[in-house]
């Protein structure tokens, strides 16, 4: 079953993104690749970040529970052996670091290996607290480099790549840094209700460039993971949506078939 939504589904942006994430710029990948060759390859590079849950941003439930239920009754008394009396200790669960993976995809040339672009799907972490200083640091030596910096932001929450202007009101956008144009930078605002673009990835000087159809690679996800069977469309999404774009997703849904509540 298709999204309910011509282009982004932001029901996507909560708790199944990380599946989402890896498995898009997976498809992005196969997308490209019969497209670059014979003198291009596209590579996935996979690292993992630490993080805390508060930190990344998606406000469904987490995996650590943030409160406890404690035992209110009081605490027994025991006796050790030098005679001393002890308290029972509470028994609360701490809050464990998550390890986030983080994907970026490469194009090499065959004949040197030079890294010629670099696309990042962003994710939560890239976009909040120490993971957006470290994303910046990742982001700032790609930019000094030779190499082309594709980014890929399709959630709505968190902080936005750094521009010299402040950027057209939108809920997702495609930042594209061609080496020899910079610091001017190639900016895609996308809506809600639209869908999503085919974005121009270039290569080496003389060589043209080379299409992504992003709502093609997401809808390819979307189909072969069966999102469908995992999203609750009958209840608001995890991330939510503002006022008037609230109303046009419910009434989107409804069309679809969806029985749409308030809770």
């Amino acid at each position: 079953m298709p999204s309910p939504f011509p282009g982004m589904d932001p029901y996507l942006e909560g708790s199944e993104w990380t599946s989402v994430h890896t498995e898009l710029s997976s498809e992005i990948a196969r997308q490209l690749a019969p497209k670059l060759r014979p003198k291009y390859i596209v590579r996935t590079t996979r690292r993992f970040v630490t993080e805390m849950p508060e930190d990344i941003g998606i406000v469904a439930a987490s995996i650590y529970p943030d409160a406890g239920v404690l035992d209110t009754k009081p605490r027994t008394l025991r006796e050790t052996r030098a005679g001393a009396t002890m308290a029972e200790p509470l028994e609360i669960a701490t809050v464990i670091p998550e390890r986030v993976p983080q994907v970026t995809l490469e194009i090499r040339d065959v004949a040197q290996r030079e890294l010629v672009t670099a696309i990042e799907v962003l994710s939560p972490t890239n976009k909040h607290s120490e993971g957006y200083l470290e994303y910046l640091d990742k982001r700032r030596r790609v930019l000094y480099s030779r190499a082309h910096l594709m980014e890929i932001d399709l959630l709505r929450t968190g902080r936005r790549v750094p521009m010299q202007e402040p950027l057209p009101p939108a809920p997702y956008f495609v930042f594209l840094s061609r080496a020899e144009r910079r610091p001017i930078t190639q900016v895609w605002p996308i809506p809600l209700n639209t869908r999503l673009p085919a974005i121009p990835v270039p290569l080496l000087p003389g060589d043209p460039d080379v299409p992504l159809d992003l709502q093609l690679a997401l809808n390819t996800v979307y189909d072969a993971l069966n999102y469908d069977l995992s999203v609750d469309y009958t209840r608001p999404p995890e991330v939510p949506l503002e006022s008037e774009t609230a109303t046009w997703a419910s009434e989107r849904l409804r069309a679809a078939g969806f029985a749409v509540g308030s809770g």
